[in-house]
């Protein structure tokens, strides 16, 4: 049996653990607007574009509907978003944001600024690591199966 390499060693870990670091630095500033993350990435998937289906939340954010649905939920609860039926399909579910979760985008708006000043890097080592990123992720997604929105 090979050796294994230490986790400090590996890749993958690298990315989780940079994820982590992300996470802990973005929740007090999310935990102060009452929301978490995954639900950030919904509220922003709707500021690009107000009125997408669950499906296409998901789709945007490469996650399972299943996922999304309770996310829109508490968003929803939390006066932040509006659910309806599509009335051309009512399988769908299109999801709106109310004046409260559009302001939100504004209060949100320092949450990438305190991750770069926290970084110590520079906006341009910030843009060769996420095209770093973004190419290792496009090329292994290739072989991983396609998620259904």
């Amino acid at each position: 049996m090979g050796s294994t390499l230490p986790l400090e060693d590996q890749f993958c870990f690298s990315l989780y653990a940079a994820n982590m670091a992300v996470g802990r630095t973005y929740k007090p500033m999310l935990d102060a607007l009452g929301i978490t993350y995954p639900q950030y990435l919904v509220l922003h998937a709707l500021w690009e574009e107000d009125g997408r289906t669950v499906g296409a939340i998901a789709q945007r954010l490469t996650l399972e509907s299943s996922t999304v649905t309770p996310l829109v939920k508490r968003l929803e609860a939390a006066g932040l978003v509006e659910r309806s039926r599509n009335p051309l399909d009512e399988r769908q579910v299109q999801v709106r944001l109310t004046g409260k979760g559009r302001d939100m985008r504004d209060r949100c708006a320092c949450l990438g600024e305190e991750l770069i000043a926290k970084s110590g890097m520079t906006l341009e080592e910030i843009a060769v690591l996420k095209s770093q990123v973004e190419t290792f992720r496009g090329r292994i997604s290739e072989l991983a199966p396609t998620l259904r929105a």
